[in-house]
Protein backbone atom coordinates (compact mmCIF):
# COMPACT_ATOMS: atom_id res chain seq x y z
CA UNK A 1 0.00 0.00 0.00
CA UNK A 2 1.21 3.50 -0.80
CA UNK A 3 0.68 5.98 2.04
CA UNK A 4 -0.09 9.61 1.40
CA UNK A 5 2.82 11.70 2.68
CA UNK A 6 2.54 15.38 3.54
CA UNK A 7 5.77 17.23 4.31
CA UNK A 8 6.46 20.24 6.54
CA UNK A 9 9.86 21.93 6.16
CA UNK A 10 11.29 23.91 9.09
CA UNK A 11 13.67 26.59 7.79
CA UNK A 12 15.32 27.22 11.17
CA UNK A 13 16.57 23.65 11.58
CA UNK A 14 16.30 22.25 8.03
CA UNK A 15 14.06 19.53 9.45
CA UNK A 16 11.27 17.83 7.53
CA UNK A 17 8.32 16.58 9.56
CA UNK A 18 5.84 14.21 7.96
CA UNK A 19 2.17 13.39 8.26
CA UNK A 20 1.75 9.87 6.89
CA UNK A 21 -1.84 9.02 6.04
CA UNK A 22 -3.74 5.84 5.33
CA UNK A 23 -5.09 6.42 1.79
CA UNK A 24 -8.17 4.34 2.57
CA UNK A 25 -9.16 6.13 5.76
CA UNK A 26 -8.54 9.00 8.14
CA UNK A 27 -5.76 7.57 10.29
CA UNK A 28 -2.30 9.14 10.25
CA UNK A 29 1.06 9.32 11.99
CA UNK A 30 3.29 12.34 12.59
CA UNK A 31 7.02 11.72 12.20
CA UNK A 32 9.77 13.92 13.70
CA UNK A 33 7.80 16.99 14.73
CA UNK A 34 9.47 20.31 15.65
CA UNK A 35 9.04 22.61 18.65
CA UNK A 36 10.51 26.01 17.74
CA UNK A 37 13.15 27.27 20.16
CA UNK A 38 15.08 30.53 20.27
CA UNK A 39 18.30 29.77 22.12
CA UNK A 40 19.24 33.42 22.74
CA UNK A 41 16.02 34.15 24.64
CA UNK A 42 15.24 30.64 25.85
CA UNK A 43 11.73 30.92 24.41
CA UNK A 44 9.70 28.18 22.77
CA UNK A 45 7.10 28.62 20.06
CA UNK A 46 4.60 26.20 18.52
CA UNK A 47 4.18 27.63 15.03
CA UNK A 48 5.75 24.62 13.29
CA UNK A 49 3.70 22.14 15.31
CA UNK A 50 0.59 24.27 14.84
CA UNK A 51 0.94 23.94 11.07
CA UNK A 52 0.90 20.16 11.44
CA UNK A 53 -2.06 20.29 13.81
CA UNK A 54 -3.98 22.62 11.49
CA UNK A 55 -3.47 20.19 8.61
CA UNK A 56 -4.60 17.22 10.70
CA UNK A 57 -7.74 19.05 11.78
CA UNK A 58 -8.54 20.43 8.33
CA UNK A 59 -8.37 16.91 6.87
CA UNK A 60 -10.37 15.39 9.72
CA UNK A 61 -7.53 12.97 10.52
CA UNK A 62 -7.01 10.81 13.58
CA UNK A 63 -3.42 10.75 14.84
CA UNK A 64 -2.49 7.20 15.80
CA UNK A 65 1.24 7.67 16.29
CA UNK A 66 3.81 10.39 17.01
CA UNK A 67 7.00 8.71 15.84
CA UNK A 68 10.56 9.78 16.57
CA UNK A 69 13.33 8.41 14.36
CA UNK A 70 15.88 9.09 17.15
CA UNK A 71 16.81 11.57 19.87
CA UNK A 72 17.44 14.60 17.70
CA UNK A 73 20.40 16.89 18.42
CA UNK A 74 19.33 19.76 16.18
CA UNK A 75 15.71 20.45 17.11
CA UNK A 76 13.28 19.95 19.96
CA UNK A 77 10.42 17.51 19.54
CA UNK A 78 6.86 18.83 19.68
CA UNK A 79 5.37 15.37 20.26
CA UNK A 80 3.88 16.08 23.73
CA UNK A 81 2.29 19.30 22.50
CA UNK A 82 0.76 17.62 19.45
CA UNK A 83 -0.37 14.73 21.64
CA UNK A 84 -2.25 17.13 23.93
CA UNK A 85 -3.93 18.78 20.96
CA UNK A 86 -4.83 15.83 18.72
CA UNK A 87 -3.74 12.61 20.45
CA UNK A 88 -1.45 9.80 19.34
CA UNK A 89 1.09 7.54 21.04
CA UNK A 90 4.74 8.61 21.18
CA UNK A 91 7.14 5.96 19.90
CA UNK A 92 10.92 5.62 19.60
CA UNK A 93 13.52 2.83 19.51
CA UNK A 94 14.15 0.84 22.66
CA UNK A 95 17.84 1.78 22.57
CA UNK A 96 16.67 5.15 23.89
CA UNK A 97 17.71 3.67 27.24
CA UNK A 98 21.35 3.76 26.10
CA UNK A 99 20.98 7.38 25.00
CA UNK A 100 19.28 8.34 28.27
CA UNK A 101 22.05 6.71 30.29
CA UNK A 102 24.77 8.46 28.28
CA UNK A 103 23.26 11.93 28.35
CA UNK A 104 21.78 11.57 31.80
CA UNK A 105 25.39 11.46 33.01
CA UNK A 106 26.57 14.28 30.74
CA UNK A 107 23.78 16.56 32.00
CA UNK A 108 24.13 15.36 35.61
CA UNK A 109 20.44 14.51 35.80
CA UNK A 110 20.65 12.49 39.00
CA UNK A 111 18.57 9.54 40.06
CA UNK A 112 15.21 11.27 39.56
CA UNK A 113 15.67 11.08 35.78
CA UNK A 114 14.37 7.69 34.68
CA UNK A 115 16.63 5.96 32.16
CA UNK A 116 14.18 3.20 31.23
CA UNK A 117 12.36 4.87 28.32
CA UNK A 118 9.19 5.17 30.39
CA UNK A 119 8.67 8.75 29.16
CA UNK A 120 7.57 7.25 25.81
CA UNK A 121 4.37 5.33 25.10
CA UNK A 122 6.06 2.69 22.94
CA UNK A 123 9.62 1.43 22.60
CA UNK A 124 10.16 -0.31 19.27
CA UNK A 125 12.66 -3.05 18.47
CA UNK A 126 13.84 -4.47 15.17
CA UNK A 127 11.04 -6.44 13.55
CA UNK A 128 8.17 -4.76 15.37
CA UNK A 129 5.13 -3.73 13.36
CA UNK A 130 2.35 -1.22 13.96
CA UNK A 131 -0.68 0.06 12.10
CA UNK A 132 -1.95 3.41 10.89
CA UNK A 133 -5.49 2.47 10.03
CA UNK A 134 -5.09 -0.19 7.34
CA UNK A 135 -1.44 0.75 6.74
CA UNK A 136 1.20 -1.52 8.20
CA UNK A 137 4.45 -0.07 9.47
CA UNK A 138 7.58 -2.10 10.08
CA UNK A 139 10.51 -1.12 12.25
CA UNK A 140 14.16 -1.33 11.20
CA UNK A 141 16.89 -0.64 13.75
CA UNK A 142 19.39 1.54 11.86
CA UNK A 143 22.02 2.76 14.36
CA UNK A 144 25.20 4.66 13.57
CA UNK A 145 24.18 8.29 13.84
CA UNK A 146 22.92 7.39 17.32
CA UNK A 147 22.42 3.99 19.00
CA UNK A 148 18.62 4.35 18.96
CA UNK A 149 18.00 5.36 15.33
CA UNK A 150 15.07 3.70 13.59
CA UNK A 151 13.76 3.58 10.06
CA UNK A 152 9.98 3.33 9.76
CA UNK A 153 8.95 1.37 6.66
CA UNK A 154 5.30 2.26 6.06
CA UNK A 155 3.87 0.70 2.92
CA UNK A 156 6.26 1.63 0.11
CA UNK A 157 7.80 4.54 2.05
CA UNK A 158 10.85 4.46 4.33
CA UNK A 159 11.33 7.31 6.81
CA UNK A 160 15.04 7.18 7.56
CA UNK A 161 15.56 10.10 9.95
CA UNK A 162 19.19 11.23 9.78
CA UNK A 163 20.67 7.94 8.56
CA UNK A 164 20.60 8.98 4.90
CA UNK A 165 20.30 12.39 3.28
CA UNK A 166 19.54 13.14 -0.35
CA UNK A 167 21.98 11.38 -2.71
CA UNK A 168 23.93 14.59 -3.42
CA UNK A 169 24.44 15.24 0.32
CA UNK A 170 25.30 11.78 1.57
CA UNK A 171 24.92 10.42 5.09
CA UNK A 172 24.66 11.45 8.73
CA UNK A 173 27.52 12.26 11.06
CA UNK A 174 28.58 9.56 13.53
CA UNK A 175 30.63 11.47 16.11
CA UNK A 176 28.00 11.94 18.81
CA UNK A 177 28.40 9.74 21.92
CA UNK A 178 27.37 6.22 20.94
CA UNK A 179 27.72 6.89 17.20
CA UNK A 180 29.59 4.55 14.88
CA UNK A 181 30.58 4.90 11.23
CA UNK A 182 30.83 1.13 10.94
CA UNK A 183 27.29 0.71 12.29
CA UNK A 184 26.00 3.44 9.97
CA UNK A 185 27.45 1.68 6.93
CA UNK A 186 25.61 -1.50 7.89
CA UNK A 187 22.39 0.42 8.57
CA UNK A 188 22.53 2.21 5.23
CA UNK A 189 22.94 -1.10 3.44
CA UNK A 190 20.00 -2.54 5.35
CA UNK A 191 17.90 0.28 3.93
CA UNK A 192 19.40 -0.15 0.46
CA UNK A 193 18.44 -3.82 0.49
CA UNK A 194 14.78 -2.78 0.22
CA UNK A 195 13.14 -2.86 -3.23
CA UNK A 196 14.62 -0.21 -5.51
CA UNK A 197 11.28 1.54 -5.99
CA UNK A 198 10.89 2.09 -2.23
CA UNK A 199 10.42 5.78 -1.56
CA UNK A 200 12.89 7.27 0.94
CA UNK A 201 11.98 10.33 2.99
CA UNK A 202 14.91 12.00 4.75
CA UNK A 203 14.89 13.92 8.02
CA UNK A 204 16.87 16.97 6.89
CA UNK A 205 18.01 18.73 3.76
CA UNK A 206 20.65 21.44 3.38
CA UNK A 207 20.69 21.98 -0.41
CA UNK A 208 23.90 20.39 -1.66
CA UNK A 209 26.21 22.67 -3.70
CA UNK A 210 24.72 23.27 -7.12
CA UNK A 211 21.14 22.51 -6.08
CA UNK A 212 18.73 25.46 -5.82
CA UNK A 213 15.76 23.82 -4.12
CA UNK A 214 15.29 21.85 -0.92
CA UNK A 215 14.39 18.20 -1.48
CA UNK A 216 13.54 15.29 0.78
CA UNK A 217 12.14 12.43 -1.30
CA UNK A 218 14.25 9.94 -3.22
CA UNK A 219 14.27 6.15 -3.81
CA UNK A 220 16.39 3.18 -2.84
CA UNK A 221 17.47 2.82 -6.46
CA UNK A 222 18.59 6.43 -6.68
CA UNK A 223 20.50 6.19 -3.40
CA UNK A 224 22.29 3.02 -4.50
CA UNK A 225 23.37 4.61 -7.75
CA UNK A 226 24.11 8.18 -6.75
CA UNK A 227 24.66 8.67 -3.00
CA UNK A 228 28.01 10.46 -2.79
CA UNK A 229 29.04 8.65 0.40
CA UNK A 230 27.80 5.09 -0.08
CA UNK A 231 26.54 4.75 -3.65
CA UNK A 232 28.13 2.97 -6.58
CA UNK A 233 29.57 0.17 -4.44
CA UNK A 234 31.78 2.16 -2.05
CA UNK A 235 33.45 -0.16 0.44
CA UNK A 236 33.09 -0.14 4.21
CA UNK A 237 36.71 0.97 4.69
CA UNK A 238 36.30 3.83 2.22
CA UNK A 239 33.13 4.96 3.94
CA UNK A 240 34.49 4.76 7.49
CA UNK A 241 37.63 6.70 6.61
CA UNK A 242 35.60 9.38 4.82
CA UNK A 243 32.99 9.65 7.57
CA UNK A 244 35.42 9.83 10.47
CA UNK A 245 37.63 12.36 8.69
CA UNK A 246 34.66 14.53 7.80
CA UNK A 247 33.09 14.31 11.25
CA UNK A 248 36.30 15.58 12.86
CA UNK A 249 35.76 18.90 11.07
CA UNK A 250 32.12 19.44 12.05
CA UNK A 251 30.91 21.83 14.75
CA UNK A 252 28.23 20.76 17.21
CA UNK A 253 24.64 21.57 16.15
CA UNK A 254 23.61 24.92 17.61
CA UNK A 255 20.62 23.45 19.47
CA UNK A 256 22.29 20.25 20.70
CA UNK A 257 22.25 21.22 24.39
CA UNK A 258 18.53 22.02 24.71
CA UNK A 259 17.54 19.35 22.18
CA UNK A 260 19.14 16.43 23.98
CA UNK A 261 17.76 17.39 27.38
CA UNK A 262 14.23 17.70 26.01
CA UNK A 263 14.19 14.89 23.47
CA UNK A 264 15.54 12.22 25.81
CA UNK A 265 12.42 13.06 27.89
CA UNK A 266 10.10 12.41 24.92
CA UNK A 267 9.84 16.13 24.23
CA UNK A 268 9.10 17.19 27.80
CA UNK A 269 11.04 19.96 29.50
CA UNK A 270 13.05 19.15 32.64
CA UNK A 271 10.99 19.32 35.86
CA UNK A 272 10.12 22.82 37.06
CA UNK A 273 11.43 24.14 40.36
CA UNK A 274 9.20 25.05 43.31
CA UNK A 275 8.30 28.37 41.66
CA UNK A 276 7.33 26.71 38.39
CA UNK A 277 10.45 27.83 36.52
CA UNK A 278 12.14 25.50 34.01
CA UNK A 279 15.89 25.48 33.42
CA UNK A 280 18.22 23.78 30.98
CA UNK A 281 21.81 22.89 31.85
CA UNK A 282 24.95 23.72 29.87
CA UNK A 283 27.64 21.10 30.47
CA UNK A 284 31.14 22.54 30.12
CA UNK A 285 33.71 20.65 28.03
CA UNK A 286 31.47 17.57 27.77
CA UNK A 287 30.42 17.62 24.10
Amino acid sequence: MQPQVHSFFDDATNTISYVVRDPQGKSCAVIDSVLDFDYASGRTDTRSADAVIAFVKSEGLTVEWLLESHVHADHLSAAPYIQREVGGKIGIGDRIRVVQDTFGKIFNEGTEFQRDGSQFDKLFVEGDSFHIGQLRGDVLHTPGHTPACLTYLIGDAAFVGDTLFMPDFGTARCDFPGGSAQALYDSVHKILSLPEETRIFVGHDYKAPGRDEYAWETTVGEQKAKNIHVGAGKSRDEFVQMRETRDATLAMPKLIIPSLQVNMRAGQMPPADDQGNVYLKVPVNKL
